[in-house]
């Protein structure tokens, strides 16, 4: 099977659901957001230390869940291939948390503002959560856009916003498990 079908040499693509869209389409801007994002997590996950399974774990889990979050935002909310979708399970947001607090409670905690930095996997980190915050902002577009139901577009958004905590926490751990210390912003 070949990679490359011509089909989006005009500027148009298509979504899930079959209808052809401008590659600048809301929905192509937020499930490409989303696509960059999940790949960053492969370098940051990739760049792991060895020891650090619990970890590697996260990152299987995390990935996997942002595909099934691309495939909905890549599927027209009034679209029979919703049908075919998988929801994110209720469970996600609060399996998210609780890592966020196994890793925080690892942590000193935090009084000041930190530059992002350290480690090169912790410095990768830093940037997953800003790409990740600009998933955020584009789903909100996104949600505010739709005319029908958003009840699962917002599910999502719960989850990358919690994702997004995550790598800030997840990039000072890695730090503090390297003797890293964390860089204060001084004003």
């Amino acid at each position: 099977m070949k990679v490359y079908t011509g089909g989006g040499d005009k500027g148009k693509t298509s979504l899930f659901s079959g209808e052809r869209v401008p590659k600048h389409h809301l929905r192509i801007e937020a499930y490409g957001d989303l696509d960059e994002l999940n790949s960053l997590l492969g370098v940051v996950a990739s760049s792991l230390p060895e020891g650090e399974q619990t970890l590697h774990q996260d990152f299987d889990t995390i990935q996997a869940k942002l595909f099934v979050a691309g495939a909905w935002l890549a599927t027209a909310h009034d679209s029979p291939s919703v049908s075919y979708l998988t929801p994110l399970p209720e469970t996600v947001v609060k399996e998210l948390e609780a890592r966020i607090d196994a890793l925080s409670e690892t942590l000193p905690v935090l009084r000041e503002f930190i530059l992002p930095g350290g480690q090169p996997v912790a410095a990768l980190s830093h940037m997953a959560r800003t790409v990740c915050r600009r998933c955020e902002r584009r789903l909100t577009e996104l949600i505010e856009n739709i005319n029908g139901d958003t009840a699962e577009l917002l599910h999502i958004l719960v989850y990358v916003n919690r994702l997004s905590d995550y790598l800030f926490v997840l990039a000072r751990y890695l730090n503090k498990q390297a003797g890293t210390a964390e860089k204060v912003w001084k004003k």
